[in-house]
């Protein structure tokens, strides 16, 4: 049997990755083309995903999958995007760091799961710590890029919590339905980012791997880790796990390209990683006892074509 602790390892995999999106884009990827490389990470790695997984929605999980691609992946993307171009440095990832908040709302609405005041104090040093890690003196505000940055994460939160409370459908894996996700979220990107952006320029060698890596690692495998993590542990928990991004992201900056830590951001990289780490813990060990990891919820397949 598979312990929590491991659980959450795999699950941590996936914003382990992300936090790798900055490097790669601002290394390897064509500038001022966000929504491309939105469509580039998810629509391939969506069907990569369906082909390897054999399995089409059935029923009722076309629209399920439309609206879960579409909070998960494709609005999130677009507004992440629109966010990191319309605001200076890490404001953004600060903004990103309300989702914890964000899921224990939607767990309490849509799944009638308490948050506990453990967690919610969690939350708040998390988004300290992220605030602290990346936010610097000057900033400039603009409405419509904190608009986006709020947004996305509610969507996503969103999305988080209508995935564990519909479940995966009998019989479909992580990846068959990563791939649904993905590949509705692409779709949804793809018309968005001709109308915009235009046609894609040619790609170098280094864009070509860039993406490669975006969408087979941060991408195919992150989220159907992702996902799979959602079934199988408390979605309010698994939301901090998002944290890991911004302090993966500020490591690579640290370690890769040089980039100096002042002593508020090494304070605020170690108030992040505590947060992630506290809000996985029970608060007592009497609920540790009592409130084992629940096994992934699997539903029916309608019989509707």
């Amino acid at each position: 049997m598979v312990s929590i602790a491991s659980r959450t390892a795999f699950t941590a995999i996936a914003p382990i990755s992300w936090g790798t999106t900055y490097l790669v884009t601002s290394e390897w990827l064509p500038p001022d083309r966000p929504l491309l490389s939105g469509v580039l990470r998810a629509l391939p790695a969506g069907l990569v995903a369906i082909a390897i997984g054999r399995r089409l929605p059935r029923g009722s999980w076309w629209w399920r999958a439309a609206v879960l691609g579409t909070l998960n992946i494709g609005a999130f993307f677009a507004l992440l995007f629109l966010a990191a171009y319309r605001l200076p440095g890490g404001v953004a990832a600060t903004l990103g760091a309300v989702g914890p908040l964000a899921t224990a709302g939607f767990a309490l609405a849509l799944l009638g799961e308490r948050p506990t005041r453990w967690r919610l104090g969690w939350a708040m040093v998390g988004i300290v710590g992220v605030a602290l890690m990346v936010l610097r003196p000057g900033a400039q505000f603009d409405a419509l890029g904190i608009a986006a940055g709020l947004i996305g994460p509610f969507l996503m939160s969103a999305g988080v919590v209508l995935t564990r409370r519909w479940g995966r459908p009998a019989g479909v894996g992580p990846v068959p339905f990563a791939g649904w996700q993905l590949t509705a979220g692409g779709l949804f990107l793809l018309p968005i980012a001709l109308i915009v952006e235009g046609a894609p320029p040619h790609l170098s060698m280094s864009a070509v791997g860039g993406y490669a890596w975006l969408g087979v690692v941060g991408t195919l495998l992150a989220y159907a880790l992702w996902f799979r993590g959602i079934g199988e542990l408390p979605v309010v928990a698994v939301s901090f796990l998002g944290l890991l991004s911004p302090v993966v992201a500020t490591g690579i900056g640290w370690i890769v390209l040089g980039q100096s830590l002042t002593g508020l951001q090494t304070v605020g990289f170690a108030l992040a990683l505590l947060a992630v780490l506290a809000a996985q813990i029970p608060r007592t060990h009497r609920a540790a006892v009592r409130t084992p990891a629940p096994p992934p919820v699997l539903v029916k397949e309608s019989s509707c074509a």
